[in-house]
């Protein structure tokens, strides 16, 4: 409408107005972007693990780019393109607390070029579709900072023929063209591989003490492996192993029932959906203790999960009921149970017409927070717990033969993988080559057919991850997007 339209100008105008005339400050833009924080923040995405390492890595580098923003006579600056799940707002709710729905989220991707606090913040809420009301009445500076005060506050916007005349660079024009400029594998890594060599050099050590310390507990405690659940630094790990090597000393005869098993270092303590003892960073010895002592319990709870799964397979004709760690949220052993126990008594009421073992040879996963069944591209089906029996029965029917067929691609796909990963390493004289769980197999094969297609000897001696966005991690790790140019 009319009144709309006018409505949207005068917004504009206003805002072009607080940018010419207010700067802000570093506390001021942490409290302008706490609407942005609470609706992208990874602690909320804690049943979607690819979308939480998503934000994760995406706030990582947006922290850098508002940090250079505030260096005294920082002036260059590149485009930085980033990628949020932004968890959807309830159309109705006025309490912004309770303002986001539980079910679902939305991808937004956006480009960042401005060179100014204000700005940036105004450019990361509208991107978002979030308000920007609260930042025109926040209590910023209204007089530049002293180092600017030579500098002229109203930008003065020459005609297009100024520029030609006189021979200066339309500033207007320079923008278009940084924002048109994408960047490629081969100026980002001339940019980036002197600062990664140094920081890999200067993790060495780290790294060699990481190992022996992860092999010197495994074989004091006959552990079958030690894994983090996030990518922590290596100073970090070590630490964290330190701790577990201080509990072994003091407490040897609570350990004694971990033979065979894996240890996780995540973000609470307890024992895993598939099994696994799970150690919280953040819980002291006493907590961990406690997890240790449990464990007989534990394997009790997890045998009668293992027959849990066993009963749903048989009343569903022999498919089998599986957990990925990689595209399942990490659950405890108890809120497993209690799904399994949910969904096999909805099933046992129902009476499901299945045949015996007709379904022998599929997969399936269970998930709380899903309505509809759906097929992956692996081939194991995805079933909500709510999922209406019979709409159950339909689907798997009908799927069945495209399951069986998409597990054989997997197996095809899972071996050319490997291949092209071991190829890669060698080619390269990589020391490791890995990926982000969020990176699918297919994506990491069309990236290493690609890269095997380049000569790029920086990546000698490198760690190279397959992520979706190009960052030197803090030891030294490169990190490119699994779609380079």
């Amino acid at each position: 409408t009319l009144y709309n339209f006018i409505r949207l100008c005068l917004e504009k105008i206003l805002l072009q107005c607080i940018l010419q005339s207010r700067t802000l400050s570093g506390a001021d833009a942490i409290n302008a972007l706490r609407p942005f924080y609470f609706a992208v923040h990874p602690d909320f995405f804690g049943q979607h693990p690819k979308e939480r390492e998503v934000n994760e890595n995406s706030l990582k580098r947006l922290n850098g780019y508002l940090e250079n923003l505030q260096k005294p006579g920082f002036h260059s600056f590149k485009p930085t393109q980033l990628t949020f799940y932004v968890r959807e707002r309830e159309p109705n709710s006025s309490n912004v607390q309770e303002s986001f729905s539980a079910s679902g989220f939305r991808a937004v991707s956006f480009t960042l070029h401005t060179r100014d606090l204000l700005s940036t913040v105004l450019d990361i809420l509208n991107s978002c579709s979030l308000s920007t009301e609260h930042v025109q009445s926040l209590n910023v500076n209204s007089q530049p900072h002293k180092e600017a005060k030579s500098t002229v506050n109203r930008p003065i916007k020459w005609d297009k023929t100024y520029y030609s005349f006189t021979g200066f660079k339309d500033p207007e024009e320079e923008l278009e063209q940084a924002q048109r400029v994408e960047t490629t594998l081969i100026s980002w890594l001339d940019d980036n591989e002197a600062g990664a060599v140094k920081k890999l050099k200067k993790s060495l050590p780290l790294r060699k003490e990481l190992e022996r310390l992860k092999f010197e507990l495994s074989h004091q405690l006959q552990l079958s492996d030690i894994r983090w659940q996030r990518s922590w630094g290596i100073a970090h790990r070590c630490s964290q192993l330190h701790s577990l090597g201080r509990l072994v000393q003091q407490r040897p005869e609570v350990l004694k029932n971990v033979k065979g098993r894996t240890v996780v270092f995540t973000d609470r303590s307890g024992m895993s959906a598939a099994g696994h003892i799970m150690l919280g960073t953040m819980d002291v010895h006493h907590h961990w203790t406690k997890i240790f002592e449990r464990l007989p319990n534990y394997y009790k709870l997890q045998k009668r999960l293992l027959f849990l799964e066993d009963r749903i397979s048989q009343l569903l004709g022999g498919i089998q009921v599986i957990y990925i760690e990689e595209l399942q949220p990490l659950l405890t052993l108890e809120e497993y149970y209690e799904t399994l126990d949910s969904f096999y008594n909805k099933l046992r009421d129902s009476r499901l017409p299945f045949h015996p073992r007709s379904l022998r040879g599929l997969q399936m996963i269970l998930e709380s927070d899903r309505y509809a069944p759906s097929l992956h591209e692996f081939g194991h089906f995805t079933i909500p717990t709510v999922c209406d029996p019979a709409t159950l029965q339909w689907f798997i029917f009908a799927k069945a033969q495209e399951a069986r067929e998409n597990l054989k691609r997997k197996e095809e796909m899972m071996i050319t993988e490997k291949e092209l990963i071991d190829t890669s390493t060698e080619k390269f004289s990589l020391d490791r080559l890995y990926k982000e769980p969020s990176v699918s197999s297919a994506q990491m094969i069309d990236c290493c057919k690609r890269l095997l297609e380049e000569s790029l000897p920086y990546l000698q001696g490198m760690h190279l991850c397959i992520s979706h966005f190009y960052s030197v991690l803090q030891d030294g790790d490169l990190c490119i997007p699994w779609n380079w140019k």
